[in-house]
């Protein structure tokens, strides 16, 4: 097996990209044999994407009362948890955030609304001219999490400013029914390709750990390889009372940078963002996830779920000797957060 694992790696060293038959079979590498995986995915990883890494912060700009039913949600309206109604943040709000965000050493800067879609009413009054305003300054690259868009929508985003959009699918289109019933996942990848035609950063992936199979996370990863994403999150399921996913086991650490390295031989230039759920899944084998083949991880608080400290993710990267870009494109090696 730890030569098909070379091999496999030679071949995506190579320039080449892995068909179904080997994606398949790095899906069954077990026990100790995953060294291997990690060893080669971190090869990898220096190889097509460099040694340093990245940093995301998002701020939930409209928190709560969504429409749509996505089960691992605690936005969600269908469900009761800790989220109360609906909230949302002031323009000179988001941009005191993005701020601090980029004082703490972020690349870019995640804008995310609840909900199905924005409004016209909520791009033009409210967040369009936080993010004409974020744009100029250019302290940090500026993404947007809005939910579905339009052709329209999204040039209107490109020409405010933006230059990424979060977008995840979520799962394999075989499982996404037993997860969220209220869009559908060909609805996901319509927004995806919109999107790219306006000239967007594609940023999309999946959270792993809902009770999907192997072959639902290969054909995920194979669907955002056709889709051309330039970032795929990696998101590991935290379990939120009251959500009908609340009672699903965590999945243990070695499984989680697994998937990591898979993707990793899967999409070996893309930027892989390890996001939610890394605390609570990944624990005391966090800083392992760079060395499994992770380029990238948010910083901070999460939408409904609260993060590390700053301070514990810098000297994490400073301890595995390693820098981090910052917003403005340099390489920061000591940022103390004020």
């Amino acid at each position: 097996m730890q030569r098909r694992i070379a091999g496999l790696a030679e071949k995506v060293l190579g320039g080449e990209l892995l068909g179904q038959e080997e994606a398949t079979y790095l899906t069954t590498v077990g026990g100790d044999d995953v060294y291997d995986l990690f060893y080669w995915a971190n090869k990898i990883r220096i190889r097509f994407v460099g040694h340093d890494v990245t940093f995301c912060a998002i701020v939930p700009a409209k928190l709560g009362g969504c429409t749509e039913d996505c089960k691992f949600c605690a936005q969600s309206a269908h469900y009761t948890t800790t989220v109360g109604p609906q909230t949302r943040l002031s323009g000179e709000q988001i941009l005191s955030t993005a701020a601090n965000a980029a004082q703490s050493g972020a690349n870019h800067f995640g804008i995310v609304n609840s909900g199905r879609a924005p409004t016209r009413s909520e791009l033009e009054d409210w967040l369009g001219p936080a993010i004409r305003r974020l744009a100029a300054e250019g302290k940090t690259r500026l993404c947007a999490d809005l939910g579905t868009l339009t052709e329209e929508t999204a040039t209107f985003l490109y020409d405010c400013g933006i230059r990424r959009v979060n977008h995840n699918l979520e799962t394999s289109e075989r499982f996404y029914p037993q997860i969220v019933t209220t869009h559908s996942y060909n609805e996901r990848v319509r927004t995806l390709k919109i999107a790219k035609t306006a000239g967007l950063e594609l940023c999309s992936g999946g959270i792993f750990g809902m009770g999907e199979h192997w072959q639902d996370r290969l054909d995920m990863v194979f669907t955002l390889r056709e889709i051309g994403v330039h970032v795929m999150p990696i998101n590991f399921l935290n379990p939120i009372a009251g959500t009908p996913l609340q009672g699903t086991d965590k999945l243990p650490p070695m499984e989680c940078l697994k998937i990591i390295s898979f993707c990793r031989f899967m999409l070996p230039d893309k930027e892989l963002k390890v996001a939610g759920g890394r605390e609570l899944c990944l624990r005391n084998l966090q800083s392992w996830m760079f060395y499994a083949g992770a380029s990238s991880a948010i910083i901070g608080n999460y939408l409904t779920t609260l993060g590390r400290t700053v301070e514990m993710d810098h000297q994490m990267v400073r301890d595995l000797g390693m820098n981090w870009e910052n917003g403005g494109g340099g390489v920061e090696k000591d940022i103390r957060v004020v």
